[in-house]
């Protein structure tokens, strides 16, 4: 009950970059603001629309064990060729990571890593480097400081998600979030979550078979 009350409570997350101001629409050049990032993979790149939109934020969720982290472990290894790339893991420490990039024999010698479950401390990192791609792994694991509720808990999982759009638009950073899914398939948490974002993505395997299929829900 008290954990309820708790979540109740949480008060909103403001955003630092909101200042008020008015653009003129013609102004804009969308064909620039568009341009898509490679991801490395020609399969994923298909199924989010031709590759990264800068400051477009990807939710990728999938059963444990299905691969999630060692795809955008993949992907972060082949971005930061020409790019800054921040890997924050929640989930594993440095040296696991590390370990499965070595197993692998991905080449990330230029690759950002942080162990960290506090979403303010990664934020900071992300703008500090000017990351063009930020990963976090997972939405599940990481809390922001101003919400009085434990990690994975709707209010944090609404306001981490909510921040890393913010983020995301403000910054054209283009963000990766890895999600746990429920027994019913569903991403968990709210249904706002997938709501935030501008891609849903479900990594998926049939029972006995060794190919893995990741399925686009949801790509504006």
């Amino acid at each position: 009950m008290e954990a309820a009350l708790k979540e109740r409570r949480a008060s909103p997350v403001r955003s630092a970059a909101a200042t008020g101001k008015t653009t003129l629409l013609g102004k804009l050049d969308g064909a620039s603001s568009a341009q898509r990032r490679s991801t490395g993979s020609n399969e994923l790149d298909r199924v989010v629309g031709g590759g990264l939109v800068p400051g477009s934020v990807v939710l990728l969720g999938g059963d444990p064990g299905i691969g999630k982290s060692t795809l955008l472990l993949q992907v972060g290894a082949r971005v930061c060729a020409d790019a800054s790339v921040l890997y924050a893991t929640g989930e594993e420490s440095a040296s696991q990571v590390a370990a499965r990039a070595g197993r692998l024999g991905l080449d990330v010698a230029n690759l950002q890593l942080m162990s960290e479950p506090s979403l303010d401390v990664i934020l900071d990192a992300a703008r500090d480097s000017k990351a063009a791609l930020l990963i976090v792994d997972s939405i599940q694991t990481v809390s922001l400081s101003e919400v009085d509720a434990s990690a994975g808990g709707v209010s944090q999982l609404r306001e981490c998600a909510a921040a890393l759009v913010r983020f995301a638009k403000a910054t054209g950073t283009a963000v990766f979030i890895i999600g746990h899914v429920t027994r019913e398939g569903t991403i968990a948490g709210p249904k706002m979550l997938e709501h935030l974002v501008d891609t849903v993505l479900y990594f998926e395997s049939d029972a006995g078979s060794r190919w893995r299929i990741v399925r686009a829900t949801k790509n504006r």
